[in-house]
């Protein structure tokens, strides 16, 4: 292939991929249903509604075909009708970090690579000694249950080493990636107290080192109760660490202890093991928790029966660990699986690194972001022209969604037989529950599979009614409890704010937040944030379908789409990101207006068409619309800090063209 190779005509009449019967016959999950006892099920979908209709039935096996270590109890799931107040396991006694470590062998358990190109391969009998060594270290600092240990860290071993030494204690875990400033952090950590705080010196990132004392030397004096820092040498092997409190080389703190048997803190099933935080981008972020038993509970059944991953798999996510895709990837030791790590520019030096890095190592599920694969296609990245892709099965995209060209894209110039699934969930249930792929269905251009097992999603109007297949986008919902909800917020003890932020719009149902509409092939396409829908005349506009239109437009980058309200309505407001070759002439105006008028409905098109050099985004690499209509209306962006690029919001600030 070459970036001027012709590209196929996509026929929507027909799927891009079916699973062939050897695949299907083959798959974990046909084994999980021939161990049900229940009979066959003629498709995914009719299995997907048996679960949703005996979910106790249904989770009790799912805990012993994963092979779950602990004590389960005789009830599985009490008060399930209850949103929130259902619980999963009540009377179970279990310990995530114990079901991570469960495998002992010389097998490979991790490989990293940094992004200078160091790798380092680690079995699973030595992760084990090295978690062994690292929870002595906490255990004398006086770690113990509940207390918070958090880390300022890149998506390297020593992460998931501190993650599991805490939790084998029955301490919380949290982090953050090391590319937050110094408010971001004291924003979500100052929230937890943590206990212990783990970070590096320094990190690598786009070939540059950047530091990272200096923001912890920031967040210590906001931290009560802190006892210890502990500092993993990264970009150097003995960094000086004077400038700040009480702080010691990793190296140092666990260098005195042996390795021996871990003695694992058997804790409840809903007991913390994970706060995460939302983005923050419409104030200070919450802080969502996580307990040991639902996340390994959604997450092996994520890993075995909706990605197919079996023991002995490479399994790789580009993920930093203020994501949930980490402690989404990370679970994956419970299936026996090798992880792959890297940590840095995904193009640096160029866009082939991480192609490189995966393919060396026979990667079978690989996972990145929708914005990922757009840059791939902007930039005449073509991995199946250079690269030996015949181990890769399962690809993995999320954060945003992804647009039906770039179905198209894998498909053209990744790979022709492959598992392309559009996964959707997020940090609220730190799982892909709510739209994920399955290994019996066909994939459909623009389409998620399908909800996971035993998560009965729906799509609500206004007033709470089901839109059925095929009948227009509307709120996405969850009618029934799943075991990753969150235990509830943290500094939340009466459960105000948990109700409010889920449960408040429709009675004793799940709101996400979210624009989506049902398929007729039962799957989903997700239009983007409902917060974030255009209103232009009253008509209810999802963005996705917008940016799947301007974004074909040659020169064009990438764009992002607000709602002003003017003259008593609300405008469609277009920035669009364009290519160093491309200027925005009335005619590159016209063509876009045709296109998304022809491609979407003239409700879509833009008003005003305005060029930026630059669209904010997350730290996850999700545009942030909220923000942009926040600036453009002159309202006060809260918690910038949550930003990748928070000077972006600059290029929004008294443009003319909106006045």
């Amino acid at each position: 292939m070459s970036s001027s190779a012709p590209q196929k005509q996509s026929n929507d009449a027909q799927p891009l991929w079916t699973p062939s019967q050897n695949k299907i016959e083959n798959s974990n999950l046909t084994k999980f249903v021939d161990s049900l006892g229940t009979g066959q099920f003629s498709d995914y979908h009719a299995l997907w509604q048996w679960t949703n209709d005996n979910p106790e039935k249904f989770w009790n096996h799912m805990w012993d075909f994963a092979g779950v270590i602990g004590e389960k109890g005789d009830r599985v799931l009490i008060n399930k009708d209850k949103m929130p107040g259902a619980e999963f396991f009540p009377d179970a006694k279990i310990n995530y970090a114990e079901n991570m470590l469960k495998n002992r062998s010389d097998n490979k358990a991790i490989v990293f690579r940094d992004e200078q190109g160091s790798e380092t391969e680690i079995s699973f009998a030595l992760l084990y000694d090295q978690v062994s060594r690292c929870r002595q270290y906490l255990a004398e600092l006086g770690v113990g249950k509940g207390d918070r240990v958090a880390g300022y860290l890149p998506n390297m071993p020593e992460t998931i080493v501190a993650a599991l030494a805490s939790a084998s204690l029955g301490a919380v875990w949290s982090s953050a990636s090391p590319d937050f400033g110094a408010q971001g952090l004291i924003d979500r950590f100052s929230q937890i107290k943590p206990k212990v705080v783990f970070c590096v010196n320094a990190y690598y990132y786009n070939g540059k080192t950047h530091d990272c004392l200096g923001k912890v030397e920031e967040l210590q004096p906001t931290l009560k109760g802190l006892v210890k820092t502990i500092v993993i040498p990264f970009t150097e092997d003995q960094p000086d660490v004077s400038q700040l409190d009480n702080a010691i080389l990793y190296t140092d703190a666990i260098g005195k202890y042996a390795p021996k048997e871990i003695e694992f803190e058997r804790v409840g099933f809903n007991h913390p093991l994970f706060i995460m935080f939302s983005s923050g981008t419409t104030g200070i972020p919450k802080c969502i928790v996580h307990g040991h038993g639902g996340t390994l509970l959604q997450h092996v059944k994520e890993h075995l029966l909706q990605c197919d991953v079996k023991k002995g798999d490479n399994i790789f996510y580009f993920t930093t660990c203020g994501w949930m895709m980490w402690n989404w990837l990370i679970t994956g030791l419970a299936c026996d699986a090798t992880l792959l790590l890297f940590d840095g520019s995904p193009f640096y030096p160029d866009g082939n690194v991480l192609w490189e890095f995966t393919s060396k190592y026979n990667c079978k599920m690989f996972g990145t972001s929708a914005k990922y694969i757009d840059a791939l296609k902007n930039f005449g990245i073509y991995p199946a022209r250079d690269y030996d892709l015949s181990a890769l099965e399962i690809l993995t995209s999320t954060g945003s969604p992804l647009m039906h060209e770039s179905f198209d894209f894998v498909y053209e110039h990744i790979k022709e037989d492959l598992h392309l699934a559009s996964i959707y969930g997020g940090t609220d249930i730190i799982s892909a529950s709510f739209g994920i792929g399955n290994p019996w269905s066909p994939v459909w251009r623009g389409e998620l599979q399908g909800a996971a097992l035993a998560t009965p999603v729906n799509v609500f109007d206004d007033e709470g009614n089901e839109i059925p297949e095929g009948g227009g986008a509307g709120e996405l919902v969850c009618t029934g409890p799943i075991p990753s909800m969150p235990v509830g917020f943290w500094n939340d003890p009466d459960g105000k704010r948990y109700k409010a932020a889920y449960f408040d719009r429709f009675e004793n149902v799940w709101q996400h937040g979210d624009w989506v509409e049902k398929t007729l092939h039962h799957g989903l396409i997700v239009h983007g944030r409902s917060d974030a829908t255009l209103n232009p005349g009253g008509v209810r506009i999802g963005t996705a379908e917008i940016y799947r239109q301007v974004e074909q437009v040659e020169g064009i980058l990438e764009s992002i789409a607000v709602g002003q309200d003017y003259e008593g309505d609300v405008r469609v407001v277009l920035f669009v990101r364009l290519d160093e070759n491309t200027e925005l002439t009335d005619d590159l105006k016209k063509t876009i207006k045709s296109k998304i008028r022809s491609g979407a409905s003239p409700r879509h098109v833009p008003a005003v068409i305005v060029k930026v050099s630059d669209i904010p985004r997350t730290k996850s690499g999700k545009i942030v619309e909220l923000a942009v209509r926040d600036v453009i209306h002159g309202r006060k962006v809260k918690n910038v800090e949550a930003l990748a690029n928070p000077e972006a919001l600059e290029l929004y600030k008294d443009l003319p063209e909106l006045s």
